[in-house]
């Protein structure tokens, strides 16, 4: 089987997650800078078959999608032109970065490193897509 790849897409940053070949496990894999992430794919693809790619859908409280969506819309746009083969799936992504914050503390990671915004993104990409195995 194929891995799953996850992306918690942001305007500066975007925190990656791929699942293992029997899609059980869901690992962080790294954080690229947004500029960047096209490049990141592209040599990833090279090297890994990818089943499908999953995009966090940010929702407000209230279940209306955020602001963010619009810069998410115009990279989904540009990534099916580039890649038009590759499978893409939403899966909300309400409580994420809280969650990655949290799950920092309670494994007792220090201060300073919990500031790592990037490191919180990659933890966030990792929720996402745990959230879809269990969907799924």
């Amino acid at each position: 089987m194929a891995r799953i790849m996850a992306l918690d897409y942001g305007k500066v940053r975007t925190g990656i997650a791929v699942t293992d070949e029997l899609q059980l496990i869901a690992s962080g894999l790294t954080t690229v800078t947004t500029d960047k992430l096209f490049d990141f794919i592209e040599s990833y693809l090279h090297k890994e078959e990818v089943e499908r790619i999953i995009v966090g859908e940010p929702k407000q409280m209230s279940g209306q999608v955020s602001a963010s969506e619009t810069l998410i819309e115009k990279f989904l746009k540009q990534f099916k032109t580039r890649f038009p083969k590759m499978p893409i799936e939403r899966q909300d992504e309400r409580f994420t970065s809280k969650m990655a914050v949290q799950s920092m503390l309670e494994a007792g990671v220090k201060k300073r490193k919990r500031q790592n915004k990037a490191l919180v993104d990659e933890i966030s990409a990792t929720l996402i897509l745990q959230a879809y195995l269990e969907r799924n």
